[in-house]
């Protein structure tokens, strides 16, 4: 994944400054709100980015009957907890279209890889 330009990640940087002040206002010396805020902040942006877990569940609960339980690309079984959904394009997010459902040994290959051995795209029957 490419890196921010250098005036991006100078405004990304502003941002943080700005941020971090703001907290530090809202908390007024109390370290628990401090931390709080911190990680309440935190979490809504991973949820912009990852969607919420009810949301996550929702999506492996379809591509788990869509893939008759069986892993994208080894064709195994899945296991009742632990399967791992893949993102094809991270920037595209986790959307029927862009992930596929995989047991813990082929997600862990296909991050090793990065591409090699995926599909450049989701199956073309969807959900």
């Amino acid at each position: 994944m490419p890196s921010l330009a250098d005036e991006h990640r100078a405004r990304a940087i502003a941002l943080l400054d700005e941020l971090r002040a703001g907290i530090d206002t809202v908390a007024a010396g109390d370290e628990a709100v401090r931390f709080q805020m911190r990680r309440y902040i935190a979490k809504r942006l991973e949820f912009d980015e990852r969607g919420t877990p009810t949301q996550r569940r929702k999506l492996k609960d379809e591509k788990v009957k869509y893939q008759k339980g069986l892993c994208a690309l080894c064709a195994q079984r899945l296991p009742d907890r632990g399967a791992e959904l893949h993102r094809l394009k991270a920037i595209d997010g986790y959307t029927p279209a862009n992930t596929m459902l995989l047991c813990r040994a082929c997600h862990e290959r296909a991050q090793a890889s990065d591409v090699s051995g995926i599909p450049l795209e989701a199956p073309a029957v969807q959900p």
